[in-house]
């Protein structure tokens, strides 16, 4: 593995599954923790990682790695500053109903395809993967994992992020949405939120 796929998949591991040590990001690449120490010294040096040290009893603490925010601009972010710009002038044009009426429009679309996606999935497993599936084709790193007596939709990257900042009523639609297609036989609720300031979106799902 070249040194740039190298690097770009250690921000991918500390993206899609938050802060690790230098062993275990070593041990997912197949790389030794020195080789993987070297890299992230190097894009610690560039502000793309930060480390905290952390003592484990009597041992040398170790050091967790994660993302800093200048990271972002690695992955996709929906154009955001157009998004935003357009949100704030659809919120001045017409006020906060016209945009309300946007932002239904907006709700209809995510229901109309994500209803696509799963369409013909009974299994609530599978239509669940089917719309992690059809988020992850739009940018946000979703995965499918179990949790308890059902499940967690885990998505490690919010492209919209920016305009989400600025308009609070896409996350509210992208949670009716994902209730409007799982169906009413599933419970969908939000337990992270980067808005909120968490490394990531996540909705516990579980039968109704």
């Amino acid at each position: 593995m070249s040194n740039y796929k190298t690097r770009r998949a250690l921000l991918d591991l500390l993206k899609q599954e938050g802060e690790k040590t230098a062993e275990q990001l070593g041990e997912r690449l197949g790389v030794t923790a020195m080789a993987a120490r070297q890299h992230l010294y190097e894009l610690e040096e560039e502000r793309l990682v930060a480390h905290e040290a952390r003592a484990r009893g009597r041992g040398r603490p170790r050091k967790w790695w994660r993302l800093t925010p200048e990271a972002d601009s690695f992955f996709p972010d929906g154009h955001a500053e157009l998004t935003t710009g357009l949100l704030g002038a659809m919120r001045e044009a017409f006020g906060e109903a016209g945009l309300e009426k946007l932002l239904e429009a907006r709700r209809a679309q995510l229901i109309e395809a994500y209803g696509r996606a799963v369409a013909g999935e009974r299994d609530p497993r599978k239509r669940l993967e089917a719309l992690a599936a059809a988020r992850s084709r739009e940018g946000y790193m979703a995965e499918v994992l179990s949790e308890g007596d059902g499940w967690l939709l885990a998505e490690n990257h919010c492209p919209i992020c920016v305009a989400a900042s600025a308009c609070s009523g896409l996350c509210r639609i992208e949670l009716e949405a994902f209730r409007a297609v799982l169906g009413e036989g599933l419970s969908v609720e939000r337990v992270d939120h980067i808005q909120a300031g968490a490394r990531r979106c996540a909705y516990r799902v579980l039968a109704a």
